[in-house]
């Protein structure tokens, strides 16, 4: 069996319930075989980005260990998309559950169907504070810190919640 790594996935969800969504993706999350859920960050509100009109999301990141190589993890992300309803129709349009992996231990990761760390990451304020929850000195790849990214982020204000 190969080596185990750590990696950060993005959980978020902005329709059927998207805090039970979220919640439920962590769930399924922990039951993934081959990977262990280490921790999960606090749940945070945001307005949505992409088309107008859409719900606010609910928001997280889950440190998970996994033997999964990435793009079988990937794999196994999306099955539990589908599980949840997920339809893909439109780019960064309104979703039950969004499951999406932000790093692999240090690794640059670049294949048509992955690209890690994600492409967008130092953009939204929404991966980048939960991240930095987990991992307040955490370091990308390329030797950003997460402090400095999310300092210097200007995405909407976040709503963290009170479980």
């Amino acid at each position: 069996m190969s080596e185990s790594s750590r990696v950060f996935v993005g959980v978020g969800s902005n329709l059927d319930s998207p805090l039970q969504q979220v919640l439920s993706g962590l769930e399924a999350l922990s039951q993934l075989p081959q990977c262990r859920l280490l921790a999960a960050s606090s749940l945070y509100r945001s307005v949505a980005l992409g088309p107008a009109n859409q719900p606010d999301y609910i928001n997280a990141v889950a440190l998970m260990e996994t033997r999964l190589k990435p793009a079988e993890l990937l794999e196994a992300l999306q099955m539990i998309e589908n599980g949840h309803g997920r339809v893909r129709q439109e780019r960064w349009g309104p979703r039950t559950l969004d499951l999406d992996i932000l790093l692999v231990d240090a690794q640059i990761i670049d294949l048509p169907v992955l690209q890690v760390p994600h492409p967008e990451i130092a953009n939204r304020s929404f991966v980048l504070e939960p991240l930095y929850e987990l991992w307040p000195e955490g370091q990308l790849p390329d030797g950003r810190l997460v402090s400095h990214l999310l300092k210097a982020c200007e995405g909407p204000a976040l709503e963290r919640l009170a479980l």
